[in-house]
């Protein structure tokens, strides 16, 4: 048999292009979380570590987070030398510590300190997500601890900026208890009166979102930060559904009524200043004084109150009352104080729009501000719930004047509201014990409190912001037991009887004052609107400046007592 031999092919001869492609180095461009756009270090540092792309949060290191808020080099660090132990025995657990202290450069996973703040100094803590995604152990807890005391000793305002996980698995039930232990000594700096700011950063999960976190006086979180005590996963697999969008993020726990506010990173020094000058500012009052005396020479004419018109009716003061034209509470907080910051939530259910407040300055004299707000349109007042407030709103406003308390603030209550909302949702939350509340809470604070009818003043809805040491009334504000077409209905069984019934209810601002239970009448022009309220403001602005400026004589059961005697004689 004969083979074929076999020819091999022609081996073919290849050109190699070499192409020189440029190299990164290393560290010089990191990709976004978010977005997945490369992006250079250097761009990201710049913009307070956020995606110049799609504005997505990058986690800032503890001394980054320190550079980006505190007066340059005035930070000085507290208890640096607390050692990590292993109560468990944990197999790992410290070679693991001792390798993240050298790779981050961390002593653990908070850093502790005193700093400045545009010239305010506070004690200072700042989590690092690197260090075991800033999970609580011993040290954590204690550092947060001895912090929080030494402020409460030199009666320092804390910030803390929270990052975490949660509890340390690796240290068991000793990291559980640093929960107790570090809300304590909240307890105690609180008691002495000190501020605390919490800032919420994305993760603030677990344990310490159900300790320290979020036992702020003042609340703050970053934008689209994940907050909560079980994580999403862990919920997931425990109801067996699919969480919705937004679940357990910043702006679902503002919408909630668990913090103040959003405040977006560049914005974040400058907000935490504000907050702190309004929390130490201390008025003389010779202060005050020069300032009512200058006002006085700068005021409008025409301040003492109003008689009463006869030749206008008591239904067409309530129509007046209700017009969409008429000045609402945010007008006036807008036209009468100073660096109004707005704090929102009852810190159990909801923030109810129907209910602004918040704090601000007064001349020079820090004072909270709460207010009933119904909308310029229908728009406007169906996110306002037309001005009438759940069980939420008036928790928030006895949230709010319970803070002033503590920090010896005035409060100002514009009352502008048809009532209390009736519905299901309210009832279900517990309106009658809302309202109740505030009137008990009220009778004893022990501060200055005015409250200002503005529009609409009814029932207990109103009178829940109106338990005060001083009424005052706008000359076509009313405030009733109820609406006069309600009254109509049930005494008279005809709501079309309205007009008589409002002249049978003595409910304006000149019967009321007759009574006695008014004791100012701030009169109007013809129009009454956001154009032509100017009159008005400074009328209610000289006489909110006397009446605080008679208040520094009087120490804090005299006020107690002066509006527990208003009352008592009714």
């Amino acid at each position: 048999m004969q083979f074929k031999k076999l020819i091999k092919p022609k081996k073919k001869e290849y050109i190699t292009l070499k192409v020189q492609t440029p190299t990164v180095p290393k560290g010089l461009v990191r990709k976004c979380n978010k977005c997945g756009a490369a992006l250079f270090v250097e761009d990201v540092k710049e913009r307070n570590y956020i995606c110049p792309k799609c504005g997505g949060y990058f986690r800032m290191h503890a001394m980054r987070r320190i550079e980006n808020i505190a007066d340059e080099g005035s930070f000085t660090p507290w208890f640096t030398d607390l050692a990590t132990t292993n109560p468990l025995n944990y197999k790992g657990y410290p070679e693991k510590v001792q390798k993240l202290q050298e790779k981050t450069g961390l002593h653990e996973a908070v850093t502790t300190g005193s700093a400045m703040i545009d010239g305010h100094k506070v004690a200072l803590a700042v989590m690092d997500g690197r260090f075991m995604m800033a999970s609580m152990g011993e040290v954590v807890g204690e550092k947060i601890t001895r912090m929080v005391e030494r402020a409460t000793k030199e009666k320092l305002p804390v910030v803390l900026f929270a990052c975490s996980g949660g509890a340390r698995m690796q240290e068991g039930m000793v990291s559980l208890m640093q929960m107790a232990k570090t809300s304590a000594a909240l307890k105690r700096h609180s008691d002495a009166g000190g501020l605390y700011i919490s800032v919420l950063t994305d993760p603030t999960t677990g344990g310490v979102t159900a300790s320290f976190a979020m036992l702020g006086d003042i609340i703050l979180a970053e934008p689209k930060a994940l907050i909560g005590f079980a994580g999403p996963r862990v919920i997931e697999q425990t109801i067996g559904q699919k969480l919705p969008k937004g679940f357990q993020r910043s702006e679902f726990l503002l919408e909630h009524g668990f913090i103040d506010a959003i405040v977006e990173r560049e914005n974040m020094r400058e907000t935490l200043a504000q907050i702190l000058l309004l929390h130490e500012k201390k008025v003389s009052k010779e202060v005050v004084a020069e300032q009512l005396e200058q006002l006085k020479q700068s005021s409008v004419s025409g301040v003492k109150s109003s008689r009463k018109n006869t030749g206008t009716s008591a239904w067409t003061r309530v129509l007046a009352s209700r017009r969409n034209d008429r000045p609402v509470g945010d007008d006036y907080i807008e036209r009468l104080f100073d660096n109004f910051i707005e704090f929102h939530g009852d810190r159990y259910a909801k923030d109810d729009k129907a209910i602004i407040g918040g704090v601000g300055e007064f001349y020079s004299i820090p004072v909270t501000v709460i207010a009933q707000v119904k909308g310029h349109n229908t728009k406007e007042n169906v996110e306002r719930n037309f001005g009438m407030p759940s069980p939420d709103g008036y928790r928030k406003a006895l949230r709010l004047m319970k803070q002033a308390e503590k920090f010896g603030r005035p409060i100002i209550c514009f009352v502008d509201t048809p009532g209390a909302f009736c519905g299901l949702e309210a009832e279900e939350r517990g309106q009658g014990e809302a309202i109740a509340r505030n009137l008990y809470e009220m009778s004893a604070l022990r501060v200055p409190v005015v409250s200002i009818f503005i529009g609409e003043g009814g029932s207990g809805g109103a009178l829940a912001m109106a338990v005060a040491n001083r009424v005052w009334m706008l000359e076509n504000s009313v405030y009733s037991i109820l609406s006069p077409e309600g009254y109509a209905s049930i005494l008279w069984k005809d709501s079309k009887r309205a007009q008589e019934a409002a002249e049978v209810m003595k409910m304006t601002a000149a019967d009321l004052k007759e009574m006695g239970m008014v004791e100012k009448v701030f009169r109007e022009p013809s129009l009454y609107t956001v154009d032509t309220m100017q009159s008005v403001v400074e009328r209610i602005r000289l006489s909110l400046l006397k009446y605080l400026f008679k208040c520094q004589d009087k120490d804090a059961q005299s006020i107690v007592d002066e509006r527990y005697e208003r009352f008592r004689g009714m």
